[in-house]
């Protein structure tokens, strides 16, 4: 596995927070770090900031020919059925070992906070709800904000996890929304011109947000696409959002 880190000037002086990109279907670690432009607002705030990759990688790794199943496509779970379940434990991934490896080898304090963009964004999400504990800010962009009841979701799903559709509810941001709230503010931007907003269901989670009294914003940004164009446009506003959660 591959992942990229950024460290701020600050990190010099002593250990600093660190904030968590996990990007979207077919992405590596490296889209992020070079159109995302997280790193100048990061060095302002004293952020340090992980890209992890989005699947695991090699010869012997399983595959599929489709862009959203695969490589390229590991939706942040730790897959059950073969056969997937030999690599593809991407949740432990992000939340124990690479989590481990930055803490242990990096200068950076228990300050976590998490974000991505849409399967990253439903990552950040699902991660963030079911460990309360482990992180300290909350953001998204474009999420994939309810897979169980969207065709990017009940695939991969299904193909990772099996046919037991209760099994999925945990990595469902809405219905854990539902569930569990969050301890803190959430900020979430969806382009509103997003070509993929059938797939994302971006009004399921909004509609929770409201419905739960949960404090936050979910912002619909007018004219924007699903590109990195749209992440690099508000990029500085989450890097500060999170700054002022993890100082």
């Amino acid at each position: 596995m591959t992942f990229g880190a950024y460290l701020p000037p600050q990190a010099e002086d002593g250990p600093v927070p660190v904030l968590w990109y996990l990007s979207g279907l077919t992405c590596t670690h490296e889209n992020a770090m070079t159109k995302g432009g997280f790193q100048e607002t990061a060095a302002h705030h004293g952020i340090a900031v992980i890209f992890p990759d989005t699947s695991p990688r090699g010869e012997g790794v399983a595959d599929d020919d489709a862009y959203d199943l695969g490589k390229g496509a590991g939706f942040y779970v730790n897959a059950t059925e073969a056969p997937w379940s030999a690599h593809y434990q991407m949740y432990d991934y992000v939340v124990k070992e690479l989590r481990g490896v930055v803490e242990e080898n990096l200068p950076v304090n228990d300050r976590h906070g998490i974000t991505g963009h849409s399967m990253g964004g439903h990552g950040a999400i699902t991660i963030a709800l079911r460990n309360p504990d482990s992180y300290h800010s909350l953001s998204a962009f474009a999420p994939i904000a309810h897979p169980t009841q969207s065709d990017w979701g009940r695939k991969q799903l299904g193909a990772y996890l099996g046919n037991d559709e209760s099994v999925w509810a945990e990595h469902d941001s809405t219905l854990l929304l539902e569930e569990y709230g969050w301890k803190g503010e959430i900020l979430v931007d969806q382009g509103a011109s997003d070509q993929f907003l059938d797939l994302l269901k971006p009004e399921a989670l909004a509609g929770m947000m409201a419905k739960r009294r949960q404090p936050g914003e979910f912002r619909m940004q007018r004219g924007y696409d699903h590109s990195y164009f749209f992440v690099n446009s508000f990029a500085a506003d989450h890097v500060a959002f999170h700054a002022a959660n993890l100082s």
